[in-house]
């Protein structure tokens, strides 16, 4: 649905005729601007000499200004330069009855937007003002996007201190308390400080890590170069690297494959989006629990199932899990670390590679999330392994 939005136009033309014509061409006229999603109208304002549109302008403020070059008294030049000092915002669009070049180089010297020559039919009128209404929306869409931007960035740095702070907090306490030999010279005694502060520098080291991830796929630099990427191969260096972390939850990690389960696809990130459904299913678990990877494939798509015997998550949990730096914090989850950004890049990823994900899940019971990847990313023709190596 249109928004309507109405703008403020000033009239200042020394001809009766004249403010009365522009007011009749415009003041019924609305402009559509699907760009914006917008249909702009105007509320008009009248000004018969440039002494009078000083007065108005001191008091009020106008998104587009339709100004006479030739005013008695204060001219339309002396208008402009007090529009262009007090109110830098306002369009203005110089009107005059002499159409030279040497005017209207004069008039956008000085800061007029755009020029237009008496006599003018309405439409020429209509054109002109919906042409400087584009102009404005365009620089009030711009400033509001960086205004977001700003905002975004700002929420970001916070929430990155935020998460910093906290293990730099721990690891510095554990490391006065040594400094200190608060509980003795027995180095045994420090041992359990010396673990809980490699656990805080890990969790700090995936976030950078996270971070860098996430800076590079969202800045294009990250190197996509496609290539066929064997799924099994990529899960069994994934349940290799998280051997570890599942032996200390003593969770079983199994897997299974139906057809021949390859994607031409960037392995990085193929590698990045397993690693972390894994590793989150395996550190939301409950002790005793299991991870399940489930894959199979037909002639277009491969899907891939993690399925995990934890904690679960509400409706309203899953509706969050994909933003950045966002974790679901209840009292199962307080002790767990991470970064907060893994699903997020998951998420980008998976748009990267033209697929598709769903989450379900229930609380105390386990989650299941799918993803649903094309075989092929490069083109409408569906590629092989062996006519990619035909062609080779």
């Amino acid at each position: 649905m249109k928004a309507d939005k109405s703008l403020r136009l000033l009239v200042v033309d020394d001809e009766e005729g004249m403010r009365l014509g522009i007011e009749r061409g415009l003041k019924n006229h609305s402009f559509s601007f699907p760009e914006f999603d917008t249909e702009v109208s105007y509320e008009i304002s009248l000004a018969e000499d440039g002494e009078s549109a000083l007065d108005i302008l001191k008091n009020e403020v106008f998104d587009l200004i339709l100004l006479d070059y030739m005013l008695p008294g204060i001219n339309g030049l002396d208008v402009l330069l007090f529009v262009q000092k007090e109110h830098p915002e306002t369009t203005v669009i110089m009107v005059t009855a002499f159409a030279s070049l040497e005017v209207a180089v004069s008039a956008t010297k000085h800061g007029a937007y755009d020029f237009l020559a008496k006599p003018f039919s309405p439409k020429e009128l209509r054109h002109v003002v919906s042409k400087a209404t584009k102009h404005i929306m365009t620089l009030r869409e711009a400033r509001r996007l960086a205004d977001e931007k700003r905002h975004i960035r700002f929420e970001f740095l916070s929430v990155l201190a935020h998460e910093l702070k906290s293990p730099l907090a721990a690891v510095e306490n554990y490391l006065q308390l040594m400094d200190q030999r608060i509980s003795g010279n027995d180095l045994e005694v420090y041992d359990k400080s010396i673990k809980r502060s490699l656990t805080r520098l890990g969790g700090m080291r995936k976030m950078i890590l996270d971070l860098l991830d996430l800076t590079r796929l969202e800045s294009g630099q990250f190197e996509r170069h496609s290539e066929w990427v064997d799924l099994k191969d990529v899960l069994d260096n994934s349940f290799e690297s998280m051997a570890v972390l599942a032996e200390e939850q003593d969770i079983t990690l199994s897997s299974s494959f139906d057809g021949e389960c390859r994607v031409y696809a960037v392995a990085a990130e193929v590698e990045i989006l397993l690693n972390n459904f894994i590793s989150n299913a395996i550190k939301y678990n409950r002790e005793h629990g299991s991870v399940v990877v489930k894959t199979n494939s037909d002639s277009r798509e491969v899907r891939i199932e993690v399925l995990d015997t934890g904690i679960g998550m509400t409706e309203e949990e899953v509706g969050l899990l994909f933003g950045e730096f966002v974790r679901i914090r209840n009292k199962k989850t307080r002790n767990i670390q991470g970064s907060g950004l893994g699903l997020s890049i998951v998420n980008k990823i998976i748009r990267n590679l033209n697929g598709s994900i769903e989450v379900k899940s229930t609380p105390d019971v386990g989650s299941t999330f799918t993803v649903v990847l094309p075989i092929n990313n490069e083109s409408d023709e569906l590629v092989t392994p062996e006519s990619d190596m035909a062609t080779a």
